[in-house]
């Protein structure tokens, strides 16, 4: 649950049952980091960037292929828009959590950290 009121944002563009694979995959993605990095803040770069910005084998390809082949984005604006996406499925699943979580908005980046 977020302590703090925020617009929550409806991803379209694919199935219930992607949304839902997503969320469930993402929910283990913030699990994970809540018990490795308790006291740290985190956003979807933290979690799906750097060395996991490879999102093949995932349910979250099925954003980039969206943007990239179903609205024929170019490549980078479909990795651009796809993390977008994620982003606010990210900010969906969290705002559902039975935990807490306080957020932020940094250089544009929305960040969440786990209230014990």
């Amino acid at each position: 649950m977020l302590l703090k009121e925020t617009k929550i944002r409806n991803v379209s563009g694919i199935s219930s049952k992607q949304k839902k694979e997503i969320c469930k995959f993402l929910q283990g993605c913030v699990y994970c980091w809540c018990n490795n990095n308790s006291d740290q803040w985190f956003s979807l770069r933290d979690l799906m960037g750097d060395n996991n910005f490879d999102w093949h084998d995932t349910p979250l390809i099925v954003l980039f292929e969206k943007h990239r082949y179903n609205l024929q984005k170019t490549k980078e604006d479909a990795i651009r828009d796809a993390g977008k996406d994620a982003g606010w499925l990210l900010k969906k699943v969290i705002s559902e959590d039975n935990r807490n979580f306080d957020t932020k908005k940094e250089n544009l980046i929305r960040q969440y950290q786990w209230i014990k």
